[in-house]
């Protein structure tokens, strides 16, 4: 994997460097969908060498930018040490939510981190090009399309539940220090993940990485814990995730900042696999199990490929609509579920 050095216990690592050339970013980064750690590599951003100075000084560059557009924050009762989650039985959250502008949020924040024991105040997936417009443009992530617009989250210390992002993501550290506790997508079943339609933030937690360790309520927790991985990242430092691994964010210090660009490094046309999941889960997770196998071995074949293309016995000219997607069979195929799904 190029440059990057494999640890058992830690997130690989790869040089700066891989982020001035998109080429090499696919290659050595993307396409192995791993998460890997790129030491330094904003070190230089305005807003990271702000925060070196101090807080305060990092709070007065972002006012360059914050507007008056109000955006919901968490607030936590000291009782739950900055760990956002569920209440008791799933039947509510043990934080509150409020309406309050980037710049009062900034304010609280640094008034919360001066008084040890203060309720602790989080606000975050804010896109820049809204609530700081003109931040984008002094801090870039050069190899990325400059439609990708970056989001900022803030707070005191805090724990974000485990979850996962349908996108790929690079997570760039502007204040404070950040441990990302990482777990493979295939991971999912001993992560006894909860709803996906009762959320905090939008994306479904698991509630396993979150309880005790020896909680008897989730025996099979201990292979997904024997399995994680974790990226400690320090002010300047980015880390690479793709799109579906399972990752616990802590911010440890008492005033935290961090900015994320989320995109689809492999996308070719607007739909989206998540969406193609749900469609599944009404056409087929309810269907005998042995009509469930039935269709795995179809979409075996026709999706997922581990044998290779399913009509390679065929001469490339008869391929027909399973060519190559950017032939144009990308809108052929569109069109055609289009026209299923109207009943045509």
């Amino acid at each position: 994997m190029g440059a990057v050095t494999e640890s058992l216990a830690a997130v690989p690592e790869v040089d700066a460097g891989v982020l001035s050339d998109g080429e090499r970013f696919r290659r050595e980064v993307v396409e192995h969908c791993r998460p890997v750690i790129i030491r330094g590599a904003f070190s230089e951003w305005p807003a990271v060498r702000a925060a070196r100075i101090s807080p305060e000084a990092l709070r007065t560059y972002l006012g360059r930018f914050a507007n008056a557009r109000r955006a919901e924050a968490f607030v936590g009762d000291q009782s739950i040490g900055g760990r956002y989650s569920y209440a008791e039985g799933l039947d509510g959250f043990n934080f509150d939510r409020v309406e309050i502008d980037l710049p009062g949020a900034l304010d609280r924040i640094l008034a919360s981190a001066a008084q040890p024991g203060s309720p602790t105040v989080y606000i975050g997936s804010l896109e820049t090009d809204i609530y700081l417009p003109g931040f984008s443009g002094e801090n870039r992530v050069a190899v990325l399309p400059s439609s990708v617009s970056p989001r900022i989250w803030i707070g005191n210390a805090s724990i974000v539940s485990c979850h996962n992002d349908t996108f790929d993501n690079i997570a760039c550290v502007i204040a404070g220090r950040r441990r990302f506790t990482l777990y493979p997508p295939d991971a999912i079943g001993d992560l006894y993940i909860g709803p996906i339609d009762y959320t905090m933030s939008g994306r479904p937690i698991s509630l396993a990485a979150g309880a005790d360790p020896d909680d008897p309520r989730y025996p099979r927790f201990a292979a997904a814990a024997a399995r994680r991985i974790v990226a400690d990242l320090l002010p300047g430092d980015a880390l690479y995730l793709p799109k579906l691994w399972w990752h616990q964010v802590e911010a440890t210090e008492p005033f935290n900042i961090l900015v994320n660009y989320w995109w689809d490094a492999s996308s070719i046309g607007p739909d989206a696999p998540y969406t193609t999941m749900l469609l599944a889960m009404i056409a087929i997770a309810d269907r005998p199990a042995a009509e469930r196998a039935a269709w795995q071995s179809l979409f075996n074949h026709y999706v997922f490929r581990p044998e290779g293309h399913p009509l390679a016995h065929l001469p490339e000219d008869r391929h027909g609509i399973l060519g190559p997607l950017r032939s144009g069979n990308y809108g052929r195929i569109r069109a055609l579920v289009m026209q299923l799904l109207r009943g045509g």
